[in-house]
């Protein structure tokens, strides 16, 4: 796995060609364009990554996943049969992101002491279901199937992170270089509105046209709104956490809370890749941990338009 020990500061690029980004390597690969294409002409042949003036893709996803093991690979694959869509084997992938970090707590069993961590809530059991797959139910997790079936008429919403606890459904919108904001037209409804005796209505303050269209939250929208009724349904409390770098939308609580209508068992947060980065530096000290605090600190994402590398964290 590359990353800022392993690439250059400053990858040269012209109008026909980049460079490979690994230190030392003088290969020149013809520059493509958007959107990103796996193919033979853009591939390193030494480093078999294939590259874009601000991103590398390697050549199977298992190479950019920290745990990958029998086990874990074996979870991964049935997840793939139920998770939309991949691009998990690219250098500046949420989703490797989000494994690297959340198979580490599940399968070292820090979840429960993670997310008291963050809530401040007492947890003692937790289910993490990524990407809408239930390892207990070896398949879609039905709560998510049966709130879709009741909002979305098509399959519909796929939230990153589902946590199921003894007292709080967490869901957790992992974002690395996207942002919260997700523009829609509105130009399917669904039943958003209208669903369950309009319980829109009692958990937005704003209507859906200034959610959505206007301030461009349809996807915390969706969440919002679906995790709200699943939680319900389980008899739980709801917590949505938008999960950003330390430098990005600062503001994000304020922006969206003020559409929602919170109460002592619903709430929003932001939470930061660099809080998680704290909770995991005070762990009792181990191979696995001191692994995942080296992914931390030699995390990239990607260069930027003068070909200058970007630091994922401030750690």
């Amino acid at each position: 796995m590359y990353g800022l020990n392993e690439l250059k500061h400053t990858n040269y690029k012209d109008n026909k060609t980049v460079d490979c980004p690994v230190k030392g390597c003088t290969i020149k690969v013809e520059r493509q364009t958007k959107p990103f294409k796996k193919e033979l002409k853009y591939r390193c042949p030494v480093h078999r990554i294939y590259i874009s003036p601000t991103t590398f893709e390697y050549e199977t996803e298992k190479e950019n996943l920290l745990w990958n093991d029998s086990k874990d690979m074996e979870l991964f694959c049935h997840i793939k049969k139920v998770k939309k869509e991949s691009r998990i084997a690219r250098d500046n992938s949420e989703d490797a992101l989000t494994w690297n970090v959340f198979r580490f707590l599940d399968k070292h069993e820090l979840l429960p002491g993670f997310l008291s961590y963050i809530s401040g809530k007492d947890i003692k059991e937790a289910e993490l279901i990524l990407w809408s797959y239930s390892p207990q139910n070896k398949a879609s997790w039905p709560h998510l199937n049966e709130a879709r079936h009741v909002f979305e008429k098509s399959r519909g919403s796929e939230p990153d992170i589902l946590i199921k606890t003894d007292k709080v459904l967490f869901l957790i919108e992992a974002k690395f270089n996207s942002s919260n904001k997700t523009p829609n037209e509105l130009t399917s409804r669904n039943n958003y509105e209208t669903a369950d005796n309009k319980l829109f209505s009692k958990i937005f303050r704003s209507n859906i046209e200034t959610v959505v269209v206007k301030e461009n939250r349809y996807e915390l929208m969706r969440f919002w709104l679906l995790g709200s009724w699943i939680a319900k349904q389980l008899n739980i409390d709801f917590e949505l956490y938008s999960l950003v770098k330390k430098s990005s939308e600062k503001n994000i609580e304020k922006e969206f809370g003020k559409h929602i209508i919170e109460s002592s068992e619903r709430k929003f947060f932001r939470l930061t890749w660099e809080e998680i980065y704290g909770f995991v530096e005070n762990l009792e000290d181990s191979e696995y941990k001191q692994k995942l605090i080296a992914y931390f600190k030699n995390k990239t994402s990607g260069y930027n338009g003068k070909g200058i590398i970007k630091k994922a964290f401030d750690v």
